[in-house]
């Protein structure tokens, strides 16, 4: 259900971007979504689906591209991806350091918008 707030959020982007453009519909909506966020493809749509009805966005498509998880080595500063299903502690590839950041991986953006 925590897919209702987010899809809100978008629209609300969506909608004051495309009203300062003078749009009259949208047709598609491309979003970047990290690979960590537990955001769901399709609930993203149907939240969006009911949040957007009644608006210029009722009927668009979400296009989903699901962003890699990204982590910063502390040590070296090497940046490497992880595949967050293996479930294990993810090492830097350079110098073997278990201490690093997140780059990339939860964040949901707005990449752009197909309007009419």
């Amino acid at each position: 259900m925590h897919e209702l707030p987010v899809m809100n959020s978008i629209l609300a982007v969506v909608l004051k971007h495309a009203a300062s453009n003078q749009v009259k519909k949208v047709v598609a909506i491309h979003l970047q979504v990290g690979e960590l966020s537990d955001l769901e493809d399709a609930w993203m749509q149907q939240y969006f689906d009911y949040v957007s009805k009644g608006s210029l966005a009722e009927g668009a498509v979400l296009k989903i591209e699901r962003i890699p998880v990204v982590m910063r080595c502390s040590a070296c500063g090497h940046s490497f991806r992880i595949n967050v299903k293996d479930g294990m502690k993810p090492l830097c590839p350079e110098c073997g350091g278990d201490k690093h950041s997140l780059v990339s991986g939860r964040e949901y953006l707005i990449k752009n918008m197909e309007v009419l």
